[in-house]
């Protein structure tokens, strides 16, 4: 673990973060595991898959 990351756990533990912020990032955590979940379980969309572009190599 980086000594940024136990620096920033230690200013949380002292001063913990506002119930509104809080709820934010549990939100923002459900959402991004609804969009994994549906991507895990239902696949990708093909209409939403990029074709591969051909690129041009110039020296």
């Amino acid at each position: 673990m980086n000594i940024m990351w136990l620096l920033r756990m230690a200013r949380w533990a002292r001063n913990p973060p506002s119930r509104a912020y809080r709820r934010m990032l549990l939100v923002v955590l459900g959402f991004v595991l609804v969009i994994g979940g549906i991507e895990y379980f239902l696949g990708w969309p093909e209409a939403l898959t990029l074709e591969p572009q051909r690129r041009f190599w110039r020296p």
